[in-house]
């Protein structure tokens, strides 16, 4: 592929040549330029296309490989990777995992939001190997949380896990992607609730329950409306932490 020169636009004064690199790899994709599982051509002429120097270029390739945009292979060049978008969301958990206080209970109603639409259209898509397997996770917590110490770290992968193939369930994977990077954040905060509210795994999994009973029923105002109220109890205990939070600083 031969880039020729990118449009003067993407050289914008005060913008640094690695933000040029990134924003004109970017506008040669959204051209049709570089297509998912091209190689980049060779440094040289992608430098001269871009206008810049091959030290901010290479910045610029490796900050598009951290974005998944980009992967370099050893002794092969550097390519445009599928552009999955599961691949491109993943460095959102970065920032998600970067949320603390207000921030938190924001991102679970976000999550609410999405979850809620996913098991919807998981209740019209979902198959009997997912059911199945969805319904070996929860077999897996009820044996847990028949013990005299339940692991909560265990019950709560297994919750994660179950949510993971609801929405990967939906057939919509941009959906899924988004619901995944959510997941590192959301993850610590059910474990804290885990730990430290009596009975909250057992209500979790009775909520799983009844949404997995939707799902096998193909209902997906169901599956939707018991996403939701399951999703507000999580919802409701980091809004009531928040407040107890701020009135003990």
């Amino acid at each position: 592929m031969t880039p020729g020169k990118v449009s003067e636009q993407t050289r914008v004064p005060g913008v640094s040549q690695t933000d040029v690199v990134v924003q004109g790899i970017r506008q040669l994709i959204i051209d049709g330029r570089l297509r998912p599982g091209d190689r980049l051509p060779v440094e040289k002429d992608l430098a001269a296309a871009l206008g810049v120097s091959r030290n901010p270029l290479r910045e610029g390739v490796r900050a598009l490989s951290m974005m998944g945009v980009l992967e370099t292979r050893q002794g092969d060049g550097t390519y445009v990777t599928k552009l999955d978008s599961s691949m491109l969301l993943a460095p959102m958990g970065f920032v998600v995992d970067l949320q603390t206080g207000s921030g938190t209970s924001h991102l679970h109603a976000v999550r609410r939001v999405l979850e809620t639409e996913a098991a919807a259209l998981a209740a019209q898509h979902i198959g009997p190997a997912e059911l199945d397997a969805a319904g070996e996770l929860l077999r897996h917590n009820a044996a847990e949380l028949t013990a005299e110490e339940p692991n909560h770290e265990t019950v709560i992968e297994n919750d994660i896990a179950f949510h993971r193939i609801v929405a990967a369930a939906g057939g919509n994977p941009v959906l899924a992607a988004l619901i995944d990077a959510l997941g590192g954040r959301t993850m610590r905060d059910r474990l804290r609730r885990s730990i430290s509210q009596p009975g909250a795994d057992d209500t979790a999994h009775r909520e799983h329950l009844s949404i997995l009973a939707a799902l096998t029923a193909r209902d997906s105002d169901r599956a939707r409306t018991r996403m939701a109220a399951h999703l507000f109890t999580v919802e409701d205990y980091l809004l009531e932490r928040d407040v107890v939070d701020t009135t003990t600083e």
